[in-house]
């Protein structure tokens, strides 16, 4: 892919900031500059990622909710006295 030029004005200062702090890095201002751009490209993705997944997931508890197909409240009830009396045993081991 060919490149491309990426024209914008900043104040002085902070141009001056950015290449002392990429020098640090010895790295130049292009290449500090590149580097956030592609990670800022790839935190954009991953959250878009993230979020098609978690509307699946809560498309899917809806679907069983809507269906019936939900555990009762007695039958939480009963699984988690049963997981706490197995953790009361090991702590008075």
């Amino acid at each position: 892919m060919p490149d491309a030029v990426f024209t914008f004005r900043i104040d002085e200062d902070l141009k001056t900031a950015f290449g002392e702090a990429a020098k640090a890095q010895d790295q130049s201002a292009e290449q500090l500059l590149l580097g956030l751009m592609r990670e800022y490209v790839e935190s954009q993705q991953n959250d878009a990622e993230y979020d098609r997944w978690f509307r699946r997931e809560v498309q899917i508890g809806l679907d069983a909710a809507n269906s019936g197909d939900l555990i009762s409240n007695d039958e939480v009830e009963t699984e988690f006295a049963r997981r706490r009396d197995a953790a009361r045993q090991k702590l008075m081991r």
